[in-house]
């Protein structure tokens, strides 16, 4: 008898322990304003409630329409609510009351934008500033990822292609900032994301892809890399990374050629530019710079001119150019760069790919166009690395 109960106490211990893992693996952490360097922010929940947590103090209820101002303090916090006295503290977690509450967060006075998050935040302050960190599930992250990534209105099957894309990098990278106690952040150094949205079409393009992500011909997650417009012709990862990856290679791409961000163009003086030049070892006399004229039909690694040479993303970063892809004519006083695309042109072209979901391409066979030799798959399939 005592046996049956033992073992009867163990299987439900165990199915807890089980849902509980299913729970966290359920959500991800993601440092919001990441980029930032608030002092101090509103916190005001917009819907449901939230319960404000503090070590060694007594746990209150915050309402719907109700704030928490938080501030940097010396090396604490100073927090704010209602017409109670403020008060210091190390830290802050506002939790939700349950999974319809969700929250406003303004940083610092003077910045008028407010952010819109579901699910926890924890604050604590770090070498001058406030870390504010979301706990979010998994899905919303996802649509606001897709949503500051991929724009809005756009077709169903490309928005499908973002919401895998997205999916894959989150997973790929998901343990990227675990040494700081949180997965991801939420600038361009992971993935773009400001918050929750309430787009009808990209909630429901991540409920039809749930769980899909891009895989290697190893099983591998790869690295979902895209870019705005390649200008028509993408570039190979070794040529951006220095790491060669079989999915990543140059493709032509006739599907972008004539969209927004397709050609631009940019003038420098000629000793602005000679001066540049002339930092990274190049010499030449007033009476050479037509060797100078470098012309790129299909995409190239380096810039050169004579026995000097400078790979071009170098040039892209130094200068601020939209991308790698470009020509350049020395004329007069003047040089005249002639560019294509926009990005550094690895991976998916987002601007071809809207194209292709226009033309009646589905998900699959976008990514595929991009992506050589992939699969897209459940996540469950992955092989761990």
């Amino acid at each position: 008898m005592m046996n049956s109960i033992i073992t009867k106490f163990r299987f439900i211990v165990f199915c807890l322990l089980s849902l509980y893992s299913t729970a966290l693996e359920a959500q991800v952490r993601i440092r919001i304003f990441a980029d930032s360097a608030p002092a101090s922010a509103l916190f005001s929940v917009t819907e449901s409630e939230y319960f404000l947590i503090i070590p060694d103090r007594k746990t209150t209820m915050i309402h719907s329409g109700e704030s928490v101002i938080i501030s940097k303090y010396n090396t604490g916090l100073v927090v704010k609510t209602g017409m109670d006295p403020a008060f210091i503290c190390d830290s802050v977690h506002l939790a939700p009351k349950d999974t319809l509450a969700s929250f406003s967060l303004r940083i610092n006075s003077e910045n008028p934008v407010r952010q819109y998050y579901k699910g926890d935040l924890k604050c604590f302050p770090d070498l001058g500033t406030i870390v504010f960190i979301n706990i979010s599930d998994i899905d919303s992250y996802l649509a606001g990822v897709v949503r500051a990534e991929g724009g809005y209105g756009r077709n169903m099957e490309y928005l499908k292609t973002q919401a895998i894309i997205a999916r894959t990098y989150m997973y790929k990278y998901f343990n990227k900032h675990s040494n700081d106690n949180y997965n991801l952040c939420d600038h361009v150094h992971c993935q773009a994301f400001s918050g929750i949205t309430n787009d009808s079409l990209i909630i429901r393009a991540l409920k039809d892809t749930e769980g899909l992500v891009i895989l290697d011909k190893d099983s591998s997650l790869i690295i979902s890399a895209f870019h705005s417009c390649c200008g028509g012709e993408t570039a190979s990862s070794e040529d951006v990374w220095l790491t060669a990856q079989p999915y990543l290679k140059k493709v032509v791409d006739p599907w972008c050629v004539n969209s927004r961000n397709a050609k631009w163009k940019k003038t420098l003086g000629i000793n602005e530019w000679l001066a540049y030049l002339k930092n990274y070892g190049y010499l030449t006399t007033s009476g050479e710079t037509s060797k100078m004229n470098f012309t790129q039909t299909t995409r190239k690694y380096e810039y050169a001119s004579g026995d000097f040479s400078i790979p071009l993303y170098k040039i892209r970063d130094d200068l601020g150019l939209r991308s790698t892809f470009f020509s350049l004519k020395v004329e007069g006083d003047s040089v005249y760069f002639d560019g294509k695309g926009y990005g550094h042109g690895a991976g998916l072209c987002q601007e071809g790919a809207m194209v292709m979901a226009e033309k009646g391409f589905d998900f699959r066979q976008i990514i595929n166009f991009y992506y050589e030799g992939v699969i897209v798959s459940d996540i469950n399939n992955e092989v761990k690395e």
